[in-house]
């Protein structure tokens, strides 16, 4: 235990983290202001500072403590991953230039990290568990020199603390920065970079000295790497690191109160090991995981009940949230209740939504909502149900309501589904579609194409915008749409690409123009998410059963492909996707919704193919996404998720190219499942990880179409020719000839034309140059 008393007790309702990217996107517009030269260092600082300023307000106003730790400090410019990096020291050797002779690196130096830099490439980027945000990735070996190199997170609570605010600091806690981690490219072979742990946690000693130094009484140290059994380092050794870490930190002498919180799941046997350490609080994720057993230790630490979900936006059900957090009373005297996740996974606020149907509004909690959430069960716990009835009738009451309404519950799409059979799950033999796929589609070797969206430009999405307000009419805006189109065939034509795409100018985003297009969706107007860095998304509603009413893709395909004699794509997004990246109703399992989905693409696959489009593509980069942390659960998962990707694609013939596509997801790691997809082509990510996938792919045995992402368009940087080509010989070294396909390994939709047109020339030049040296081999 720490020799210092710590200074108070942990409040009674807290939140594990806020959204802050703005009520209105104000950071996202500030960085990329910066990124662009409309404004320097100081005034990106100066909306950041507001920002966080008009948060703790905010929370403060909404039940939260001003000075009782209760608010988290948890702002970051773009990454939660990187802004440990940086704090640590961890920079990798390419980026050496960057950093200052006290070992410090500015803002422009940080953002450099996460987008690249000439032909420095950036950070590799991926998935935050199983959640829709991306971190970008540490790249730890034996040269990583740790120190404490940053201390912004300590500069932060002092300005909160200049304002009246006593704040929560937030971090990345050791263990979890460490496994999720990448050994550097200097690194041997069968490195893990958590064996730099011993090196690593004299800086974040260091670190939690200057904080208490500051006046901190608690930190917030995130462990959710100790909830998830899908991260590839054996489990007694990350258990042996929670031991040495939390003992070592735990008796510091001079540093906060620390509270570990372990969001995204139980932490089943991680708990006794923390609960033996002189950590003094620890958060419980209350809504995936279940209340534990009494483990020797607990009973002396404060338990942060996780019973508000952090990762969904239904109001929920109050009693029995609060019922949950008076059980964790049998392990614990102290006990507290918080959101079970950060809330940057929900909007901000469901008052700054006017236009959702019916009292939709009514069934919703954004993070605002939540934090209210928290204040009311904080009340209850001290001072009884009693002193929360009010609050509790009226959550029962939306409940009840949401649960009757019409909509939630759709008898024809009840009875269809239950109607299938293992029939509606299964395509023809592969080598049968190969063949058949061949002789129509008459593609060279190592086809080109891209993923599907082309850069939207300022006149596409004010057009897009006026149609919706009705300042253009319908004719017009279609005429509009399709002059784009034009265009963008005539721009793939010219560089030479051999399968095209209609560019998708008339959608939003890849899942909120289809769920525009069907019965149980809504969308909102301001409901921001942030996804990684600047990127946002507006996440929509899937609140009942869901329905095609009528086609929605096939005019815009048609049309294309009349406007050139290649093969045109049609564009879809897969089941998994639209669930993943929307906010699912949590009344029914998730593969009863997915199986609703893939009926309403079902029919707009069909109707596709009727009209004559030979090609179709049905992304699901969120496959990986949605495993679940817990192996035990892994099999249900692939279950349904594959069959609904199959129920969706297995009603076209042979002769029709089903291809899919995944970005950040660790292919290896559901390889099996992709395989199980039956999709003809698969287009992955490969070009920040320098196609470490593909030897995953090689050793998984994986005989269909691969399209290898050789160029990386998460960063502005235009890739050479020699790059791309060094990235296809790569593929071409594990993977035959005859499967590889040549894309970049996303859409192009947040990329400028510019960057877009020079990266797409090179890679059909590097193209060329491989296609020449194979027909020579040939030749030979």
């Amino acid at each position: 235990m720490p020799s210092a008393p710590i200074s108070s007790a942990f409040p009674a309702g807290t939140i594990l983290g806020y959204p802050r990217i703005g009520r209105r996107r104000e950071l996202k517009k500030a960085v990329e202001a910066f990124w662009s030269g409309e404004i320097d260092g100081a005034a990106l600082e100066a909306v950041a500072a507001q920002l966080r300023q008009q948060t703790r307000d905010r929370l403060v106003d909404l039940g939260l403590g001003r000075t009782d730790s209760s608010i988290p400090e948890s702002f970051s410019y773009y990454d939660q991953v990187l802004d440990t990096i940086v704090a640590v020291g961890a920079i990798p050797g390419r980026f050496a230039s960057l950093v200052a002779a006290d070992g410090t690196l500015d803002l422009a130096g940080y953002f450099t990290l996460a987008r690249g830099e000439g032909e420095n490439l950036p950070l590799e980027m991926t998935k935050w568990f199983d959640s829709n945000y991306h971190y970008l990735v540490p790249e730890i070996g034996p040269e990583t020199v740790f120190s404490l190199a940053g201390d912004r997170i300590v500069r932060e609570f002092v300005e909160a603390k200049a304002a009246g605010f006593l704040t929560r600091p937030v971090l990345v806690g050791p263990v979890t920065f460490l496994l999720l981690s990448k050994a550097s490219d200097g690194a041997p072979g069968g490195f893990s970079p958590l064996s730099r742990l011993d090196d690593l946690l004299p800086v974040y000693a260091a670190l939690l000295a200057r904080l208490a130094d500051a006046g901190a009484d608690w930190v917030q140290l995130d462990e959710p790497g100790l909830v998830s059994e899908s991260i590839d380092v054996p489990r007694a050794e990350t258990l042996a690191a929670v031991a040495s870490v939390y003992g070592l930190l735990g008796r510091l002498t001079v540093r906060p109160a620390l509270f570990v919180a372990a969001p995204y799941g139980s932490l089943d046997d991680a708990l006794p090991v923390l609960a033996s350490t002189a950590v003094e609080a620890i958060g419980l994720d209350l809504v995936r995981g279940t209340l534990p057993q009494a483990v020797p230790g607990l009973d002396g630490k404060t338990l942060v009940a996780g019973v508000i979900d952090g990762h969904n936006i239904w109001r929920g059900d109050l009693a029995g949230a609060i019922e949950v957090a008076e059980g964790v009373r049998v392990l614990s005297d102290s006990v507290s209740v918080s959101t079970s996740t950060s809330l940057l996974h929900v909007p901000h606020d469901v008052l700054d939504e006017t236009s959702l149907p019916g009292s939709l509004a009514s069934w919703l909690a954004f993070a605002d909502q939540k934090v209210g959430q928290v204040a009311t069960l904080a009340q209850g716990l001290v001072n009884g149900r009693a002193a929360i009835a009010g609050p509790l009738a009226e959550a029962e009451a939306a409940l009840a309501e949401r649960h009757s309404a019409p909509g939630v519950r759709d008898g024809v799409v009840r009875r269809r589904a239950a109607m299938l059979t293992d029939a509606d799950f299964s395509r023809g033999a592969y080598a049968d579609r190969l063949r058949a796929q061949d002789a129509a589609l008459q593609l060279p070797p190592l086809p080109t194409t891209t993923i599907g969206s082309f850069p939207q430009t300022g006149d596409i999405r004010r057009t897009r915008a006026q149609f919706l307000k009705g300042t253009i009419a319908a004719d017009e805006y279609r005429s509009l749409m399709r002059a784009e189109i034009g265009r963008v065939v005539a721009l793939q034509e010219e560089i030479g690409l051999d399968v095209l795409v209609h560019g998708e100018p008339e959608r939003n985003d890849m899942v909120q123009y289809f769920a525009e297009n069907l019965d149980g969706f809504a969308v909102t107007e301001n409901g921001w998410v942030q996804s990684y860095g600047s990127r946002c998304t507006r996440p929509s509603i899937l609140w009942g059963d869901v329905s095609r009413p009528a086609p929605i893709t096939v005019d815009w395909s048609v049309y294309t492909q009349s406007l050139t004699a290649k093969p045109v794509k049609g564009m879809l997004t897969g089941p998994v996707t639209i669930l993943a990246w929307s906010f699912v109703r949590d009344d029914q399992p998730l593969g009863e919704t997915a199986r609703q989905v893939a009926l309403a693409l079902r029919d707009e696959i069909g109707d596709l193919e009727a009209a004559g489009i030979k090609i179709v593509q049905v992304d699901e980069p969120a496959l990986r996404e949605l495993l679940p942390l817990k192996k035990r659960d892994h099999a249900d998962y692939l279950d349904w998720s594959v069959g609904s990707f199959r129920l969706a694609t297995a009603g076209v013939a042979d002769a029709t190219q089903i291809h899919t596509h995944l970005c950040y997801s660790e292919f290896g790691v559901v390889i099996e499942a992709i395989r199980n997809l039956d999709a003809d082509v698969t287009s992955i990510e490969a070009a920040r990880s320098r196609m470490e996938v593909v030897q995953e792919i090689e050793a998984g045995g994986f005989d269909h179409g691969i399209g290898a992402g050789i160029y990386d368009i998460h960063s502005p940087r235009v890739p050479s020719v020699g790059e791309l080509t060094t990235l296809l010989d790569t593929a071409l070294e594990s993977i035959p000839e005859r499967q590889v396909w040549v894309n970049p390994d996303c859409g192009l939709k947040t990329r400028g034309y510019d960057e877009t047109v020079q990266s797409l020339q090179n890679m059909l030049a590097a193209t060329r140059v491989v296609r020449e040296r194979l027909s020579a081999d040939v030749s030979a």
